[in-house]
């Protein structure tokens, strides 16, 4: 992950800080680097803090969301208010990976399930013609306005959209295609908020429609996922990041941490 972003790093620190660019293994074994704390913004609700973490802190997710004076298209509150509460598929810029074998497999999935679908843009030549009337095709939309109002998440198991997915309080599929995007669909499997995920490359219609069709029907799972939806609701974590950038204004660089495992 380091040699991936080591020279947009060293421009960085050259072209905008000033700084020498950091050593070609990076920093991570420094011991003046671990001076400094280190902040993970995620939910200990999703990955509890590990006992041998040293002046580390998980704060909580940092969402942004949708301005106050944001409304949503007419025509997708229209869809929305016209049946049950549909499934969200999207894969954002993984779906141009083999769109229209994907599009084709997401179809007949939904087809197979009997279920209502909103699909996010970026489908390759799929247009909105292409869609039956239970099939609502959107843009770019705030995932923080949408996924309360589905029944289920679909996506590629990406680290943002798996945190929205968790905030809302609703099931989740992950389709991961690489990268962290299998280790967020195992960790979705271990909650119990969502079935296992099923790599891209085993995705099959069936195989989705059976996993919809669990998130659908499972109360427990529907229950454990509104209960983790609830805790990650509850969290500021821009507040706590907040806190500890502060406290390192205030008192500079320091060692350890607090007896709290968050501040």
């Amino acid at each position: 992950m380091w040699q991936g972003s080591r020279i947009g790093d060293g421009l960085a620190r050259k072209q905008v800080l000033g700084l020498p660019t950091a050593p070609f293994w990076g920093l991570y074994n420094s011991k003046h680097f671990q001076r400094y704390p280190i902040l993970y913004g995620l939910s200990s609700s999703v990955i509890s803090k590990p006992s041998d973490w040293h002046n580390t802190h998980i704060t909580g997710y940092w969402f942004l969301d949708e301005a106050q004076d944001w409304t949503p298209p007419s025509a997708l509150l229209d869809f929305l208010q016209s049946g049950s509460p549909p499934v969200y598929i999207g894969f954002g810029s993984m779906s141009s990976r083999n769109p229209e074998e994907t599009a084709d497999i997401v179809l007949k999935a939904i087809e197979l399930t009997g279920q209502r679908a909103i699909l996010q843009s970026g489908w390759g030549g799929l247009s909105k013609s292409d869609l039956p009337d239970t099939v609502f095709m959107v843009d770019s939309i705030s995932h923080s306005w949408l996924f309360p109002r589905v029944a289920t998440v679909v996506h590629h198991g990406g680290a943002g959209t798996t945190a929205a997915g968790l905030r809302a309080g609703v099931p989740t599929i992950v389709i991961p295609f690489f990268g962290d995007q299998p280790f967020w669909g195992q960790r979705v499997a271990e909650l119990g908020v969502g079935p296992k995920p099923i790599p891209r490359k085993q995705l099959t219609a069936e195989r989705l429609a059976e996993s919809i069709h669990t998130t659908v029907t499972d109360r427990s799972m529907r229950q454990r996922a509104a209960d983790l939806g609830a805790k990650i609701q509850a969290e500021d974590g821009i507040a706590n990041a907040v806190a500890i950038v502060h406290a390192i204004e205030k008192h500079g660089v320091f060692c350890g941490e607090e007896s709290g495992s968050n501040w």
